[in-house]
């Protein structure tokens, strides 16, 4: 699986961001996918995470309620919806696959990795 990051850019607190992962492969639609990001001088952190079908989502607390996960397996891609952004927030995000469903939030679990998009937000 190749993964292709998307949608970054710079926003002001409190505003929203939407982040794209375009993936190749046929078999997207049996991985679970997951958001990561990596803020400077931090460890890489679990964001979000998807099931295979969708019916599935979990997000680390500090996005709860502001962030959404989703996906369109006809289009092979996945989404992350950011709102009310917090300076906290300024990463480089990845998406992630994870081919064996292992249902992990550990970014060891993933085996495919897209190259990450800057997401900076300003107070």
């Amino acid at each position: 699986v190749h993964a292709v990051e998307s949608g970054g850019g710079l926003v002001q607190a409190g505003g929203s961001l939407r982040l794209s992962c375009a993936a190749s492969g046929r078999t997207f639609s049996n991985y679970n996918m997951g958001w990561f990001r990596h803020a400077p001088g931090k460890e890489r952190e679990f964001v979000a995470r998807i099931n295979w079908s969708g019916r599935n989502t979990n997000y680390t607390d500090s996005v709860k309620g502001r962030f959404t996960i989703s996906r369109d397996n006809a289009k092979n891609a996945v989404y992350l919806q950011m709102n009310s952004l917090k300076p906290e927030g300024t990463a480089v995000y990845y998406c992630a696959a994870d081919a064996a469903r292992r249902a992990s939030t550990s970014s060891s679990q993933y085996d495919y990795w897209g190259q990450g998009t800057q997401v900076t937000v300003s107070s």
